[in-house]
Formats: structure tokens, C-alpha cells, sequence
């Protein structure tokens, strides 16, 4: 797939996303919306494709929706609509891939930018990256997920005051409280990105996807409920070929080879 807009690109078992809209720091519209959620479900249906990367090219990771678009754009869409349908759809889009999606930050994540960082599963930055949910300096309030997300990151507290002042975080500042998993010089963010997600794909899928779908389910769940997802989980990883693998593998002293079987 590729576009002025959106682009991606296999490496191995690494499908990369590419948004690249330099004018607007990677600002969004209802088009491209709909681009990334095509390209997202697309990597999601590729037997091919283990690990699924999301990256802001240009300096800049994406800065929410692109206000001039709306202001200057041709027909209006009803505000209610393009947010259920496209940044709400969009948010969704990640989640129900049963792969890893890991976002890959340069600069700035501010806005819905941010909330689409933190609906991906791991967030993979470089140290001139930036986070804010500067909703409210907008009068307004996040709305791309980040009410059920940020909290669970970083605690109710500092979530509720990163959301009430619009306050911008740093790359270390957010690998500090739980936004960032790794921080890497922007110099080497894609060589050292490309490395982390290659050896995140050689894990083993079945795991992969099971661990995705219990650990968020288990965020509106019970610990009995989770529990018993994990006895569920479990019984079937027990019967795959890469049970066997990686147990072969460890008797006999090598890399294991997983297969998604």
C-alpha cells in the first residue's frame, strides 16, 4: 500500500506504517484516518506479518487531527461522525489486531497523537520525542481513548494531571512514568527500532496474540475471570507446534524457531 499520506513496508516479518504529511507534523484527517485503519487490518490478515510498526516520518510522530484540514477542507463531516467512525474507528483498528502494534515516536505525540500512541501495545521512542494531551488548551477534552488508556500507564494521578494542564512530557520524563518502553538516540532510532522489532517478530505468535487478548481483557475483568482466561490460554498453547519448539529448543541449547503453529 502506498499514498502521499500513508505508506507501508515489510522487513522481514515487520510491517511498517508510514504516515508522512510534513506540512502538518503528521496531522490527521478522516482520509488518511481511513488509510491507516485499511493498511492496520491488512497487517493484521497477513499470515506474513508477526509484528505491526506505526511511525510518524519527518521529525515528528503525528500531532492530532489536522486543524486546517477542517477549517479549510471542502465538505463539512459532522464532528459526532469523524469521531466515532474515523479516530474512534482508528483506536480500534489497533486493538483488534491480534499482533503486536508498536509505535515508533520521533518528536512530537500531542493530541490524538498521543492517545494513538498509547492505544499501541509498546511505544518505542526516540529521545527527542514528546507526549501531551494538550486537549485542553484547545478547550477540550482528550478524546481518543486516552480516559481509558493513560491511567493504566501511568497512574490516576499524574494521568489526571497531564490531562487538566496539557502538560508536554519529554522522551525521558516519559520513559520515567511508563509512556515509553525504550528511548533511543534520534540518530539511531531506526536502526535500533528495526532491531527491536525484528526480534520481537521471532517470538512466538500464538503467544503473541493470546497475551494481547487476555491482558486487555483482563482490564475489565475479575481475577477469577482472569484467571480462568489464563487455564483457557494455556491449554491451547500447550498443544502448538511452537510448545514443542521451544521446548526442544531449550534442551538442546539454541535459538528457538517459531513457526505460529
Amino acid at each position: 500500500m502506498s499514498s502521499q499520506d500513508v505508506s507501508t513496508r515489510d522487513e522481514g516479518a515487520v510491517r511498517w506504517i508510514i504516515l508522512s504529511r510534513p506540512q502538518s507534523k503528521n496531522g490527521l484527517t478522516v482520509e488518511v484516518n481511513q488509510q491507516i485503519i485499511a493498511a492496520l487490518d491488512a497487517a493484521a490478515a497477513d499470515p506474513a506479518v508477526r509484528v505491526i510498526a506505526l511511525f510518524g516520518a519527518g521529525g515528528a510522530f503525528c500531532s492530532g487531527l489536522d486543524l486546517k484540514s477542517v477549517i479549510t477542507g471542502g465538505a463539512p463531516v459532522d464532528p459526532e461522525e469523524r469521531m466515532r467512525k474515523w479516530f474512534h474507528g482508528l483506536i480500534r483498528a489497533v486493538r483488534r489486531a491480534a499482533k503486536p502494534v508498536v509505535a515508533v515516536v520521533d518528536g512530537v505525540a500531542v493530541g490524538y497523537g498521543c492517545d494513538l500512541a498509547l492505544a499501541c501495545d509498546l511505544r518505542f521512542c526516540s529521545d527527542r520525542a514528546r507526549f501531551g494531551e494538550i486537549f485542553v488548551k484547545r478547550g477540550l477534552m482528550p478524546d481518543g481513548g486516552s480516559t481509558f488508556h493513560l491511567a493504566r500507564l501511568v497512574g490516576l494521578g499524574r494521568a489526571m494531571e497531564l490531562m487538566l494542564t496539557g502538560e508536554v512530557v519529554d522522551a525521558a520524563e516519559a520513559h520515567r512514568i511508563g509512556i515509553a518502553n525504550r528511548v533511543v538516540p534520534a540518530s539511531d532510532l531506526t536502526g535500533a527500532a528495526t532491531e527491536y522489532l525484528a526480534a520481537l517478530a521471532a517470538g512466538p505468535p500464538l503467544v503473541h496474540q493470546a497475551v494481547k487478548a487476555y491482558v486487555y481483557g483482563g482490564l475489565t475483568t475479575d481475577l477469577d475471570g482472569a484467571l480462568e482466561n489464563e487455564v483457557k490460554g494455556q491449554m491451547k498453547l500447550l498443544q502448538s507446534l511452537d510448545f514443542v519448539e521451544g521446548l526442544t529448543a531449550f534442551l538442546e541449547k539454541r535459538p528457538p524457531k517459531f513457526s505460529g503453529k
